[in-house]
């Protein structure tokens, strides 16, 4: 990577080398059984560089000959792509502990085990069909700049989802768990899937119309997806977000605090700095229902006249090659703060309403302004605190800054989810369409 650097550095006024090694371990269980054992390893190295004001780009799977790669740059400045930004020259960032070495001693013989533990334990106590997968992934990134940056970081990560599918459908009650290293999924979370799936099996019909809502860990995603993309630089920078001149405003409920940290070291993927360089931090979005920030990445803070906040990630909401990847405002480590409520008193506190266990379509509608219309896969349907059947057929339709002022509670614990770690959120008075 010095050597391209210096190479680089050469022909540009400023330049970057990123570079990822990746290995992956996964196992899958279809219906109890071993479906899949399958194992990945893949490095890249991306470059960007800087040109009389344009930004040139290129990545390579397998770097042969510096001077062809910087070339490939070279000729992407012709694209016209304007970079007013300079690369940061950052040292000296709190140090984390995101790679836990025990992840070598891992093998897939023990992640077979483990689930098939899974499937033992739950076989003989449903007629549901269990799907399991886990695996781990660790992974070395190291980032150098012209300016003085070096900087690396290293991580380990071990998964596992457990699922139990509802007859005749890809509908399923799930939980995930992850770890810096192996650990066993909790019979907790085991029960809560067994116990949530037996109760319900039988299929229902209610009556459409507003009415409370809770939306689990895992479907609370098809809210934040939302906020995400409003309170996002370029989408501020580009006017498309209704809450630009909102700062400092009310605009959710006052019990609801959402934050990026990526510093929070509990948890596998902390990150000190972001994929250019910034340091990262504890960062409020929203703060007991009132905006406090807007996020950048270096291009957007520098278009908008704003300090880059250390989110410049390679990233995409449906995953992609970060290698191929340019860094673009994301929030990549989100938080709800939980409330002071069990997920057993939330539903027991529904006289009428519905769970939301999963979700299809959750782009559908006007993302940038808030809307929102999603599929319950499942629904599952309460009535005077008691979970009854699942609900087939049915939508959830809203708009986030309407939902989310009507918060009655929230679990008092944090689950690893789509976008971030979330607990539970009751709302009340949310429409909900079904063939009633």
């Amino acid at each position: 990577m010095e050597e391209l650097l210096e190479i680089a550095r050469k022909a540009s006024d400023q330049v970057e080398v990123y570079s990822l090694d990746q290995t992956a371990d996964s196992v899958s269980f279809e219906n109890a059984k071993l479906k899949d054992i399958d194992s990945k390893l893949q490095s890249g190295i991306s470059l960007r560089i800087i040109k009389e004001g344009k930004l040139g780009f290129a990545f390579t799977r397998n770097l042969i000959s510096g001077e062809e790669f910087l070339q490939n740059a070279l000729d992407s400045l012709k694209g016209g792509v304007e970079a007013g930004f300079d690369l940061p020259a950052t040292r000296d960032l709190a140090q984390l502990d995101t790679y836990n070495p025990a992840i070598e001693s891992l093998t897939n013989t023990t992640i077979v085990d483990e689930c098939n533990r899974i499937c033992e334990m739950l076989a003989p106590r449903t007629n549901g069909q269990i799907n399991v997968d886990a695996g781990r992934v660790t992974s070395r990134m190291r980032l150098l700049n012209s300016n003085g940056t070096d900087l690396s970081s290293r991580s380990s990560l071990y998964y596992c989802r457990t699922a139990i599918m509802y007859p005749g459908s890809y509908s399923s009650i799930s939980r995930l768990v992850v770890f810096k290293h192996f650990e066993e999924t909790p019979d907790e979370h085991l029960n809560f899937i067994l116990h949530t799936y037996n109760k319900s099996l039988k299929e229902v019909s209610p009556r459409g119309g507003k009415m409370k809502v809770l939306f689990l860990p895992d479907t609370i995603y098809g809210l934040i997806w939302r906020l995400q993309s409003a309170t996002n630089g370029k989408n501020i920078y580009e006017k498309k977000s209704p809450v630009s001149e909102k700062l400092g405003q009310e605009i959710f409920d006052r019990q609801l605090t959402i934050y990026n940290d990526p510093l929070n070291d509990d948890i596998p993927g902390a990150r000190s700095f972001d994929d250019e360089g910034t340091p990262c931090r504890y960062f409020p979005v929203v703060e007991n229902g009132v905006l406090k920030n807007f996020y950048y990445d270096l291009h957007y803070a520098d278009k908008l006249k704003a300090s880059p906040t250390g989110h410049g990630f390679r990233s995409a909401m449906w995953g992609g090659d970060s290698i191929a990847t340019k860094p673009t405002p994301s929030l990549d480590h989100l938080f709800i703060k939980p409330g002071d409520k069990s997920l057993s008193e939330l539903i027991k506190s529904i006289d009428r309403g519905i769970v939301i266990a999963g979700v299809l379509g959750a782009h559908s509608g006007n993302i940038p302004n808030g809307d929102f219309s999603m599929g319950l896969s499942p629904g599952l349907y309460v009535e005077k605190g008691e979970i009854v059947g699942n609900v087939k057929d049915a939508m959830v339709a809203g708009n986030v800054y309407e939902v989310m002022k009507n918060v009655l509670a929230i679990e008092d614990t944090l689950y690893p989810a789509m976008m971030g770690t979330f607990p539970a959120i009751l709302f009340d008075s949310v429409s909900v369409a079904t063939k009633s």
